[in-house]
């Protein structure tokens, strides 16, 4: 998994700032892809740990499993998903604008 993080991630993520940056047309399909790989690298990660049995700390600690494990770890699942929303909103808008425009032409092309 990470390599997978090393070498499609780290450069769509500088991809998505790019496209952010420049306001490039692509830009919210780049966070769409970034944030499922994200959301979906997290969701493995608790995953992992809990078939693991939570091996890797002591269950129920305040500091190390409910802040580290559950509370920073659980930004990593919120974070990406409303990126996803986000996402997922504008080009919903952008396609519906695009159909909207692409009848109008065809319309005006038949006037």
């Amino acid at each position: 998994m990470e390599n997978v993080t090393a070498f499609v991630d780290g450069p769509l993520a500088l991809l998505a700032v790019y496209a952010f940056v420049k306001q490039t047309s692509y830009r919210y399909v780049a966070q769409l892809v970034l944030s499922i790989c994200q959301l979906y690298g997290d969701i493995l990660y608790f995953a992992i740990e809990i078939f693991d049995g939570f091996t890797h700390g002591p269950v129920g600690h305040p500091l190390y499993f409910w802040f580290y494990f559950i509370f920073l770890n659980s930004l990593w699942i919120f974070i990406p998903f409303a990126c996803i929303i986000e996402s997922w909103k504008k080009i919903i808008v952008s396609q519906a604008t695009f159909d909207s425009d692409k009848n109008k032409k065809h319309i005006m092309k038949d006037s």
